[in-house]
């Protein structure tokens, strides 16, 4: 049975988190909810390759999000380190973002989920397509 990372640890010596948050259970569990919804893995595939971006950049980037959740998502993975925000004071206001070395090793954990989808994706959307009609793939 593969090794969650809690092996040997009793519950009460897992401890919580901040704000009380109990702790992850395994890898898996800590890596999706750094990346967790639509958009998170897409803003750190705009950002690959040591690139830097303005905000307005990043949005045209990730077309179809809005600024509210592009704002949203880009708190969050500051906030887990996964991206650098630069302020620049001046006028007008300039920010850019960045990975960190976090964000980078992240950005290369999910090459090979990128390459599985591309490998499946007619197979995906057809099995798609034939839920919607009703029909059996």
């Amino acid at each position: 049975m593969p090794k969650t990372g809690t092996e040997g640890i009793s519950e009460s010596d897992k401890g919580s988190g901040e704000g009380g948050k109990a702790m992850y259970v395994c890898g898996l569990d800590a890596a999706v909810d750094v990346v967790g919804g639509k958009w998170k893995p897409m803003i750190l595939w705009a950002l690959h390759a040591g690139r830097t971006l303005r905000f307005g950049e990043l949005r045209r980037h990730t077309e179809g999000i809005s600024e509210k959740v592009l704002i949203q998502q880009l708190r969050e993975l500051e906030s887990d380190g996964i991206v650098h925000r630069e302020v620049y004071r001046e006028v007008p206001p300039k920010v850019e973002y960045s990975l960190t070395s976090l964000g980078t090793s992240l950005n290369e954990a999910l090459i090979p989920l990128g390459v599985w989808g591309d490998e499946h994706m007619e197979q995906l959307v057809a099995n798609r397509d034939c839920k919607k009609e009703g029909t059996a793939a």
